[in-house]
């Protein structure tokens, strides 16, 4: 075989791997940026566990034991609620500790990729389409919220705020709580060219009263009826109370149960598609 003839069976042959390579990152393109975000995630990997233990030992010895104990006290337990004040709050905690994992990683790690270490503009100069960033990132964000959502429901067991045999399906709840949320906060991220103090503002002008105005710490029907309103359109109070079901069984309207599901699954599949798109868009300017 003539040097020539080498050099191009060598030609070809990195060709086609280069090619076999391109296939398969398109292919697996999704789970490659999830492997990236799990990468980042274990530089704080020991902040991750300490907010996923420390968190729920604090909020429920505190509010779930220590103020529980003053309400039940004051106004009897089950007196409100049919359950005693921790069993009653409990499932409301696990959802915000979902709101608190997506309003964290769906805010600032994306304007690290998209800006200040645009790592996302170096994929999509790859065989990753945009799209495949997008989703990426929320298969990252849902294994670390699941992971927050597990360990949360382990001292829920602990502290013995889980009565009901169908418990456990509160997670699921609010993994897909704390998704549809996160989802339209990424939106938003997307949008921004600079950050001005816009995502601190998401903290404090959505998060916080998304949290005390959607039913957390008493029922929504304790609010004069001009801010119910919040709790309404709020994916928290809609998955707090999806979560109240199956924690200790709460009874509601089977109706209003799956208009909970419905909504949540709507913001979740809207914010998802609106996210892809507006990426195609930022990436590819």
């Amino acid at each position: 075989m003539s040097s020539r003839e080498e050099s191009e069976r060598i030609h070809s042959a990195a060709l086609a791997s280069a090619v076999a390579a391109a296939a398969r990152t398109r292919r697996y393109g999704s789970w490659y940026v999830a492997e990236h975000r799990f990468r980042v995630m274990g530089t704080y990997a020991q902040t991750v566990l300490f907010t996923a233990i420390g968190s729920p030992l604090v909020y429920l010895y505190a509010m779930g034991v220590g103020l529980a104990s003053l309400v039940d006290g004051n106004v009897g337990a089950n007196a409100l609620t049919g359950v005693s004040y921790l069993v009653f709050l409990a499932p409301a905690l696990l959802a915000s500790s979902a709101i608190a994992v997506a309003s964290e990683e769906f805010t600032y790690p994306i304007m690290l990729g998209l800006k200040w270490n645009p790592t996302f503009f170096g994929m999509n100069a790859s065989a990753i389409q945009p799209g495949q960033v997008i989703n990426g990132l929320v298969i990252s964000v849902a294994a670390r919220m699941l992971l927050t959502c597990a360990i949360y429901y382990v001292f829920m067991l602990v502290f013995g705020a889980v009565p009901g045999a169908l418990g456990i399906v509160a997670v699921l709840v609010a993994l897909l709580t704390g998704l549809s949320f996160g989802v339209l906060v990424m939106a938003y991220t997307i949008t921004l060219k600079d950050d001005t103090g816009q995502l601190a503002m998401v903290q404090r002008l959505i998060v916080l009263p998304m949290t005390l105005f959607s039913g957390t710490f008493f029922p929504l029907t304790l609010l004069p009826p001009y801010l119910q309103w919040i709790g309404w359109i709020s994916p928290l109070w809609h998955g707090t109370e999806l979560s109240r079901v199956f924690a200790y069984g709460m009874s509601e309207p089977l109706w209003l149960s799956l208009v909970h599901v419905l909504y949540l699954t709507a913001l979740l599949a809207i914010g998802w598609i609106w996210c892809r798109r507006l990426t195609v868009r930022r990436l590819n300017k």
